[in-house]
């Protein structure tokens, strides 16, 4: 579907409406091959008696029993059928992805008395919904202009600030609505890198060459590097700034002297590599490079990955004490809204740096390692078309 897209030129509205490009990533095809090969659903949807949306939608529903069928703009945007200039879902998107306007949720801000639940023994209010990378960059406090976070998680987020302008990437980047609140709308530029801890998981799990993710990072310093080894993780494609859904995992630089060790170095430095792939696309879109990556997600705790992101990036790398980012910034969000803190400056005293990873690495070495990186991606892209 995305390839038919694609081929009849409306990639390109999509992009300039959504912010997002035309792959099997986002909600817009799913919702549309449901209706098109589930038995009946476009029918009852017709009549009104089938609805959709994101996981936060999901919740709302649950939580007030049915109530409220809603989603915040910020969800909303990653669908392909919102547009991020209006606000509003898109008329000729649902018309091209023939999807009844009824089907979809009422569009809120991110911030503010979104409901109310009697789940829990009497009223509390739901103030606060977000997107897990949205929520992630608000819980960062990253509110300055270029202001960039990275979520370490099954795939990667990078997130950049970009303020009440809608950002336009030629990079291979997508612009989304950040968050909404008190009636101003903020913007962010995205990178998507779909595998990150899923390699590791892969390592674990199919590979058994550790018993757990933790071992990873003692067996990566047991080696001085990866042995000209490179792992490009894209399990299922890959994401920002390549967008090629038929590019497959590939190791390269194999000799008979790589071992288990040099695997696993590899496929910690390939999240590293994917990262910088996205922070150079974001410089070149933004016309800056950021001063400094706030990191969070499981694989963050890796000390190696941090070391090592900081060294590739040639920038620091600061990982917060406050792990859990994402449900952080949707409290800071529903806080806000209830007057628990009265505005964004007062919550930069929650705001604890655990540690800071300065980079070490000899600027050529790291020119020389990115660009034999460069060249596995190659060898990756396309492989099942």
């Amino acid at each position: 579907m995305c390839d038919r897209i694609r081929q009849e030129g409306f990639d390109r509205t999509l992009t300039d409406k959504t912010g997002l490009v035309a792959d099997a990533y986002f909600s817009g095809t799913k919702i549309a091959w449901l209706l098109e090969n589930v038995p009946g659903a476009r029918d009852r949807a017709e009549r009104g008696e089938l609805a959709c949306g994101t996981i936060d939608t999901w919740l709302l529903w649950r939580l007030t029993n049915g109530r409220k069928h809603a989603t915040d703009v910020s969800n909303a945007s990653r669908t392909m059928l919102f547009n991020i200039h209006s606000l509003s879902w898109d008329e000729e998107m649902l018309r091209y992805f023939h999807i009844p306007n009824s089907l979809l949720p009422e569009v809120t801000s991110s911030s503010g008395l979104l409901a109310e639940t009697n789940e829990f023994g009497g009223p509390i209010s739901i103030a606060g919904a977000a997107g897990d990378q949205q929520a992630s960059l608000f819980g960062h406090q990253c509110f300055e202009l270029g202001s960039v976070k990275n979520t370490y998680g099954t795939g990667c987020f990078l997130l950049m600030n970009t303020g009440a302008e809608v950002p336009r990437s030629r990079s291979g980047l997508l612009a989304t609505v950040a968050w909404s609140r008190d009636g101003r709308t903020v913007y962010a530029l995205e990178g998507s890198v779909f595998i990150a801890g899923a390699a590791i998981q892969w390592l674990r799990d199919e590979l058994k060459l550790v018993n757990d993710a933790a071992e990873t990072e003692s067996l990566a310093r047991s080696v001085p590097d990866s042995n000209g080894v490179y792992f490009v993780p894209a399990f299922v494609g890959l994401g920002a700034p390549h967008w090629d859904a038929y590019a497959r995992g590939t190791i390269v630089g194999l000799t008979r002297g790589a071992g288990a060790a040099h695997l696993v170095r590899a496929t910690l430095e390939s999240i590293a590599y994917q990262t910088r792939e996205v922070v150079e696309a974001m410089a070149r879109d933004s016309g800056a490079r950021p001063p400094v990556l706030r990191v969070d997600g499981g694989a963050s705790r890796n000390d190696f990955l941090c070391q090592f992101q900081a060294d590739i990036l040639g920038i620091p790398v600061e990982r917060p004490a406050a792990a859990e980012t994402t449900a952080l910034g949707a409290a800071y969000l529903a806080g806000l809204a209830v007057g628990f803190w009265k505005n964004e400056s007062e919550l930069a005293r929650h705001l604890k740096i655990a540690r800071r990873f300065e980079s070490a690495m000899p600027e050529s070495r790291r020119e020389e390692f990115f660009a034999g990186w460069q060249r596995a991606v190659e060898r990756a892209k396309g492989w099942a078309k």
